[in-house]
């Protein structure tokens, strides 16, 4: 087996930097469970989830077996032209536990930002209209139709241009910092203004297709939206007759403590997109939505060779059967409990600490240079990452300085605890001046 040395100096010869956001150099030769392994044979508890795709932890059993027996049977023939009952059984299943309630169906891709993209098709080919809008500090993807969709990072945009035209963004409903640099957050009516003046001046509602919300904000901060907004978006959107969406990529599949995000709140999408852990780690995405919106289009509009392959069908019905017989959506919900509980003590402990938020196992730490201002304190984050990671944790920042804490649904009590303990004890070496001398330039976003 190769060094770790020998691995990065081709990893840095050959692959392009713009496929990596960089942090510390783990380099994982296996998985299990919520358990990371580097080539050396050092164990990390994973507090990330492979960027929330391994839900029901890595390489588990049921979902290994499924992938094992279908590939013995076919890898793959595409569905663009011919059947097969893995593809039929999934369809079957996800829109049974997609929320709403209407006559659904469900079309199938690779990952979450052609599902994104797929959003932006169906919405326009319903409505006939051509606007869509998203939030400030999204992040939907890496496609052309979902990085318009995003707005969270210059670099995301630059040299690409143009990107789709007629895509418009307001500011997320944030319920710790507020709007244009506001230390308090908006009330919902405030956070609505901007929407509803571009409606009075220069964007027609009665052209507006679709309005693409993520419920909580995953990579813009896991941020938690202030209490009656989306109720409220969605009577504003029902009145002029334009379409929700859900990117539920991130917090789906029982990551909140719910099968769907969606239901911690009182709204009902029309479409809603899935992917990351909907097969067990596999490239998968779906858009589970109202029959007459996925109607709307004629193939081939929304098609691809390698998407709903068997493999990956065959792993997503056993990651689902497996969030359903485990109770992984129950254990989300009461560990997240938990160790948010137990985090909300650093709020009154730790200056630098100001704001945990989430639900279920989707939790953001905000690391600050002040509790007043809410200033950003992105060295701090990434120097409490760095430090983990020495210790055995893998946890990364995103919006700069939030710690992303999303371990596998599966990890254990005492996994937990530990990386709970291990989190306190960095806080407090971070309060000590014991990471001050910690290097972390060109690291995260």
């Amino acid at each position: 087996m190769a060094n770790a040395q020998e691995i990065f100096e081709r990893d840095d010869k050959y692959f392009a930097h713009a496929g990596r956001i960089p942090y510390y150099p783990l380099i994982i030769d296996h998985a299990h469970g919520a358990t990371l392994t580097d080539i050396s044979g050092k164990e990390y508890i994973d507090l990330l989830s492979s960027a929330s795709s391994q839900n029901v932890g890595h390489t588990p059993e049921k979902v290994v077996k499924a992938i094992q027996e279908q590939t013995n049977k076919m890898i793959h023939y595409t569905p663009a032209y011919m059947y097969h009952e893995p593809l039929a059984n999934l369809a079957e299943k996800i829109c049974g536990l997609s929320p709403g309630n209407y006559r659904k169906r469900v079309i199938f891709g690779l990952t979450g930002s052609d599902a994104c993209d797929g959003i932006i098709k169906f919405a326009r080919a319903y409505t006939g209209r051509p606007h869509i809008i998203s939030f400030t500090n999204a992040y939907h993807g890496s496609t052309f139709g979902s990085i318009s969709l995003s707005a969270i990072s210059l670099n995301m945009r630059r040299k690409i241009g143009p990107l789709l035209p007629d895509v418009h963004h307001i500011p997320y409903p944030d319920s710790y910092r507020g709007m244009y640099g506001s230390t308090k957050p908006n009330t919902v009516e405030e956070y609505l203004a901007p929407l509803n003046e571009m409606f009075e001046k220069y964007l027609p509602p009665e052209e507006v297709a679709c309005i693409v919300v993520e419920t909580l904000q995953g990579d813009g901060g896991l941020l938690e939206p202030v209490e009656g907004y989306f109720e409220a978006l969605e009577k504003l959107c029902k009145k002029h007759g334009i379409l929700i969406a859900v990117d539920d990529i991130q917090q789906g599949m029982g990551r909140t403590g719910k099968w769907s995000s969606i239901e911690h709140f009182n709204f009902e999408p029309d479409l809603v997109a899935y992917g990351k852990s909907l097969a067990g780690g596999m490239p998968m995405s779906a858009i589970v939505g109202r029959e007459e919106i996925l109607e709307s289009l004629s193939s081939p509009a929304h098609l691809f060779t390698m998407g709903a392959n068997p493999v990956s069908c065959a792993a997503a019905l056993a990651t689902l059967e497996m969030l359903e017989e485990e109770n992984l959506v129950e254990k989300s919900a009461t560990k997240g409990k938990y160790a948010k509980v137990y985090m909300k003590k650093w709020e009154e402990k730790y200056d630098f600490v100001g704001n945990v938020r989430g639900l279920g196992l989707s939790i953001g730490i905000d690391i600050v240079k002040d509790k007043k201002t809410k200033e950003r304190d992105n060295q701090a984050a990434l120097k409490i990452c760095n430090r983990c990671y020495e210790r055995g944790l893998v946890i990364i920042a995103v919006a700069g300085n939030v710690l992303r804490f999303q371990p596998p649904l599966v990890i254990t009590d005492e996994q937990l605890d530990y990386a709970l303990k291990v989190l306190t004890e960095t806080m407090q070496e971070l309060e000590d001046g014991k990471l001050d001398d910690y290097q972390v330039e060109g690291q995260g976003w």
